[in-house]
């Protein structure tokens, strides 16, 4: 089983997800964890969003820490979305009163308040 984890990158540390991942790979999950596994010192990100890309679309699962800020997530978000991707949330920001993309995200999966 594999999957990609959403999480927030730049101007986090990289250990900030860690126990997650080991969690997950403990649970038989490989994990692509961007931090880790995908080339940082791209200095555009298009090489980073390629990298994403495809280990998004080679995925069986895309499991997310979302912090409602990052937008490198909200892009991996989409492209989880465009391939179909079965998201299984770890964390996500809390629901608003009014239309957002946090409340789409939990609509998707099946979170809506």
């Amino acid at each position: 089983m594999k999957t990609f984890l959403i999480c927030p990158v730049r101007g986090h540390d990289i250990s900030e997800a860690q126990a997650t991942v080991d969690k997950l790979e403990a649970e038989g999950w490989e994990v692509h964890y961007p931090p880790r596994d995908t080339d940082q010192s791209d200095p555009v990100g298009l090489q980073i969003c390629t990298t994403n890309m495809e280990a998004i679309r080679d995925a069986d699962a895309v499991h997310i820490i979302w912090d409602g800020k990052s937008q490198g997530s909200l892009f991996d978000l989409g492209i989880a979305f465009a391939f179909g991707k079965r998201i299984i949330p770890l964390s996500l920001p809390e629901p608003t009163e009014y239309k957002s993309f946090q409340n789409m995200v939990r609509a998707w999966v099946g979170q809506a308040d």
